[in-house]
């Protein structure tokens, strides 16, 4: 795990995310990169050096979010981009490699609506790179039990599964696997990966009429550190990643959640 990416946003918060980030990448000796992104078309004239002034003060809000963080000896660099929040992810994820995500969700209290906000919606619905969502406030400690859901234990690439073995070979983590049969599965989709399997202590299979309420279940089951979960096309989350917003009332995982990309089905 070399390069971990942390977009900041607007929020007042932003720091609590990266301290998340840092504590967690020195673990692994990992690179940390602070991003932000801004959309200006630069004219003629007098706007023709708007574009650099608007980086600067970005750069500069970044510097002033590391300063409120202890960086505990890991390398934090700055990246900025000018144009789309995705085209950004893409185009650094080209340039450097990017081994994880990490992001906050919109908002921990109950009272507010929304568990993913737009442009957290956008990265974890558009972009393949391996994302962990942080619950705001939520200290690091090493995650010792993980629960990881799913429909189906078919992954055409062993590759996937990297950064969830990383994570166990580095905390000696219990990883508990739940798949969950819903109406209208498949022989095929109850074929475990043996990847995964080599790496869990125990294989629970249930029945629910959606992936997403059997891991609510387990979730105050097991008490796990982390949930991870699969990004697929038709998959634990289907409802969810169809659109940019997830809604509390869908999601209130309190732990930190790992997504994992599926490319393809």
């Amino acid at each position: 795990m070399k390069n971990i990416l942390v977009p900041i946003g607007t929020s007042p918060n932003a720091h609590e995310t990266l301290q998340f980030a840092v504590d967690f990448a020195a673990q692994f000796s990992s690179s940390v990169y602070v991003m932000e992104v801004f959309n200006v078309t630069s004219g003629a004239g007098k706007l023709a050096n708007i574009s650099a002034k608007v980086e600067m003060s970005g750069k500069e809000r970044l510097k002033e979010i590391i300063g409120m963080v202890n960086a505990r000896d890991v390398d934090i660099k700055i990246a900025t981009y000018n144009g789309d929040l995705i085209d950004g992810l893409k185009e650094i994820d080209e340039e450097i490699g990017i081994d994880l995500l990490v992001i906050a969700p919109r908002s921990n209290d109950i009272k507010e609506e929304l568990y993913l906000g737009h442009t957290s919606g956008r990265m974890i619905k558009r972009t393949d790179i391996p994302t962990l969502i942080v619950p705001k406030g939520t200290k690091f400690s090493p995650f010792k039990v993980v629960l990881t859901g799913f429909k189906s234990g078919v992954l055409k690439r062993n590759r996937i599964l990297d950064p969830l073995i990383q994570i166990k070979n580095k905390f000696e983590s219990d990883i508990h696997l739940l798949l969950v049969k819903t109406p209208g599965y498949t022989d095929k989709d109850l074929q475990v990966n043996t990847a995964l399997m080599d790496i869990s202590s125990q294989l629970t299979l249930a029945e629910h009429a959606t992936t997403y309420l059997g891991i609510l279940e387990h979730i105050q089951l097991h008490q796990p550190d982390l949930l991870c979960v699969f990004r697929r096309k038709r998959g634990v989350f289907t409802n969810l990643w169809e659109k940019n917003t997830i809604h509390k009332a869908e999601f209130s995982a309190k732990i930190p959640v790992l997504v994992l990309s599926v490319k393809k089905d």
